[in-house]
């Protein structure tokens, strides 16, 4: 009774755990997120049964609730309808409150019914999973018991129980939205947390993620690491998953310099990457002008105070600095032209009106006075930008 049915030794009972931690990991992130919430892969129908019967017992989620909260946090981002935004909530009361923001927005029917649609409807779903969600997690604190022993059982238990609820709508939903890199220019606070994500199945890679939701995998530099998708790896060369989309990776050729209708196609396709780039030129063009103003023994203090949100849609720099920006850009002509321009470029792929020859004869336009604005980082931007194929 105390020792379990397996009788393991320390380092059994810390492996076994992990094994079945991860195991949750894998179906959170590949079943419920990018196969169910995205549609990203599809699953052999075995491996997607097991995902949601192993779902049931160790968290007692609701694959149809689980996919309508994260699909209305693609859909209101950062607004007063997210879920759960730091933005909104602040970053305490998601990293440490996150599941309880999840289980109220579970509890609005009118969430459920308009996201959470193409979820699974059978029998099974209807009878068992969703309207017993409690009893899976009181099997389960049965079953580790006897299998492991009490006290072990116990710790292990509790590991499984609080891992997701902690690591995933905490860590994830918080810090993804509040700490890290970014490798993409997204209209949300998302960032990559880490770039080697192993510790919840590769949902570290937040940003990347927000930038191609559909893409079955997260990892888009040559340095990131994403266990999840390492598991899909290994299901699809068992032939039990098929990865339906993959993010489209920039591709540029230095002898390409006519705007065309390939190039407008690219650029629409990789915009979070171009407004990357266009931030890493604002940056530039920021430390061109502090220099300048040190050359001619001008006070450059309040360029530096608030340089650090040049680079930022409006929408997220603190209202007190929002003056002082407008006061300082209005006096550094290199400077407006950088950040005026900054918006007329994302106003091309936003214009769903205009036919893709009046949308190219725009980008072409943009081009050109890019190159004729003497500012020196935004004429690299543009030539680089005029590469994209």
């Amino acid at each position: 009774m105390f020792s379990g049915l397996l009788n393991l030794p320390w380092w059994g009972d810390v492996l076994a755990g992990l094994v079945l931690v991860q195991t949750t990991i894998a179906a959170v992130t590949i079943y419920l997120h990018r196969c169910q919430a995205h549609r990203a892969l599809d699953l052999n129908p075995a491996v997607s049964h097991f995902f949601r019967f192993w779902l049931w017992l160790t968290t007692g989620m609701v694959t149809k609730e689980w996919a309508a909260i994260h699909r209305k946090h693609h859909a209101k981002c950062e607004t007063e309808a997210d879920p759960h935004s730091p933005r909104i909530y602040g970053i305490n009361r998601v990293l440490f409150g996150g599941v309880m923001l999840y289980v109220q927005e579970s509890h609005k029917p009118e969430t459920v019914s308009r996201y959470g649609h193409g979820t699974p409807d059978d029998w099974i779903e209807r009878n068992l999973y969703t309207p017993l969600t409690k009893w899976g997690v009181i099997l389960l604190a049965a079953i580790d018991l006897a299998v492991f022993g009490v006290v072990p059982g116990a710790i292990i238990y509790g590991v499984q129980v609080m891992w997701i609820p902690f690591w995933a709508a905490g860590v994830i939903n918080g810090l993804g939205h509040y700490f890290g890199y970014r490798n993409f220019q997204t209209d949300d606070d998302s960032t990559n947390i880490v770039p080697w994500a192993l510790w919840i199945g590769g949902e570290e890679l937040h940003n990347n993620h927000h930038a191609y939701p559909t893409s079955a995998k997260f990892s888009l530099r040559w340095y990131e690491l994403d266990l999840g998708w390492l598991y899909i790896r290994m299901l699809r060369a068992l032939g039990l998953a098929t990865v339906r989309r993959e993010a489209p990776k920039v591709k540029l050729d230095p002898s390409k310099f006519e705007v065309d209708a390939q190039t407008l196609q690219a650029v629409i396709a990789h915009r979070y990457d171009v407004m990357m780039n266009y931030a890493k030129s604002v940056k530039r063009a920021t430390r061109l002008e502090i220099a300048s103003l040190r050359e001619k023994g001008a006070d450059c203090k309040p360029l530096r105070s608030i340089r650090r949100w040049l680079h930022r849609d409006d929408a997220v720099v603190p209202a007190q600095h929002r003056a002082a920006i407008n006061l300082i850009v209005e006096s550094s002509p290199a400077l407006k032209t950088t950040l005026t321009m900054r918006e007329e470029l994302a106003r091309i792929w936003q214009r769903s009106t205009l036919n893709t020859e009046q949308l190219v004869g725009q980008l072409n336009d943009w081009c050109d006075r890019a190159e004729k604005s003497g500012v020196e980082p935004l004429v690299a931007f543009s030539r680089r930008l005029r590469c994209y194929a």
